[in-house]
């Protein structure tokens, strides 16, 4: 199946984001999965300030995964998201209906650059 995660990782330090990254990726290659896109968006003001492991945040680092993979992995990758204390938010949603003309509409995540 196709998801798209999106994260927000607390901001101040770029080398924390990558790393989250690679972890994520590392484990969906690991199972079998492939990477698709992995879109970075930059350091934005949060909709309403967020209270996460003790911590209050107004701003976040976002950054967007495409990836094909099991529902296992992509449960996995969540659970290890939700237990890393760098994370502020992240979300996934399984894109298309797992046919191969639908999955072929979708294509890399666009960069926005700042």
């Amino acid at each position: 199946m196709l998801y798209e995660l999106i994260g927000i990782v607390r901001p101040g330090n770029l080398a924390e984001v990558k790393e989250i990254v690679l972890t994520a990726g590392q484990l969906i290659l690991q199972q079998k999965g492939v990477i698709r896109g992995i879109s970075n968006w930059g350091v934005f003001q949060l909709p309403k300030a967020t209270s996460v492991h003790q911590m209050r945040h107004h701003s976040g680092h976002y950054f967007a995964m495409r990836f094909d993979s099991s529902v296992q992995t992509q449960q996995a990758v969540r659970n290890m998201l939700a237990l890393d204390p760098r994370m502020i938010r992240h979300a996934s949603v399984k894109l298309g209906d797992g046919k191969l003309q639908t999955m072929s509409r979708f294509g890399a995540p666009e960069w926005h650059s700042a």
